[in-house]
Formats: structure tokens, sequence, C-alpha cells
């Protein structure tokens, strides 16, 4: 994804790799958190803590190796964390998958859409 301007003014014209930003992953699963019903959220279809951490240090690791791993950036998984955010520009956007199971689509000439290992743990080819 391309949200930087380039050298030039140019709106939307550069992504991470090209402006050698740092990447920080923070696994944050109740931003998910179901709340139509009730008035508490509903953290039910949430993955088992084991398997999502196994998940979430695969995310990483494929991160890491698609780009600097000196750049890439971790949290805690399971903690109590204060992160502090500065926005770069006047946009904050929300990248999200409706799809349960959709899958990590590479486009040509992405240094991070190269990861290995994409698979999830407990995904059939874990199976045989």
């Amino acid at each position: 994804m391309k949200f930087w301007d380039d050298e030039e003014g140019g709106k939307w014209k550069k992504n991470v790799v090209d402006i050698e930003g740092e990447i920080l992953c923070v696994s944050q699963f109740t931003l998910l958190a179901n709340t139509k019903k009730g008035s508490k959220p509903d953290f039910h279809g949430a993955m088992a803590p084991d398997r999502a951490k196994a998940l979430y240090e695969t995310f990483f690791q494929n991160v890491q190796q698609g780009y600097q791993p000196e750049r890439v950036k971790d949290g805690v998984f399971q903690a109590m964390m204060q992160v502090a955010l500065v926005n770069d520009g006047p946009v904050t956007l929300e990248l999200n998958t409706p799809d349960k199971k959709a899958q990590l689509k590479p486009s040509k000439g992405n240094k991070l859409s190269k990861l290995k290992g994409t698979e999830t743990p407990g995904s059939s080819s874990d199976a045989a």
C-alpha cells in the first residue's frame, strides 16, 4: 500500500519499503469484539490464546523476513500495553478483510507481499 507522498509532492506514491519506515506489529484481538448484543463486548469468536500466539508469531516472522528485520518492531502478546501513536497526516485507514478465509494475494513488485509460510496453524497442510 502506498500511503506517503513522493519528493515532488505526488500523493500516495510511496510505501513503507520506499521510505525505509518502521513497522510496529501489535496483537490486538479486542478490535474485533462483537458489540451487536448487550452492553458488553463479546470475545467468544476469538481464537484460543495458544493458537493465536502461534499465528501472530508466524505473521511477525513473515513481516521481518519480507522486509528489514531491524525495522520491524514487536509488541508483547497478551500484555497490557500503552502504545503511543503519531498519525503522519490527516488520514487514518483501517485495513480489514471481511472474509475470515481470505488468502494473502501478493502484488507484483511489493517486497512485503512475498511473505513465506503464510499457512496458519491448524490449516489443512498442518493436518497431514
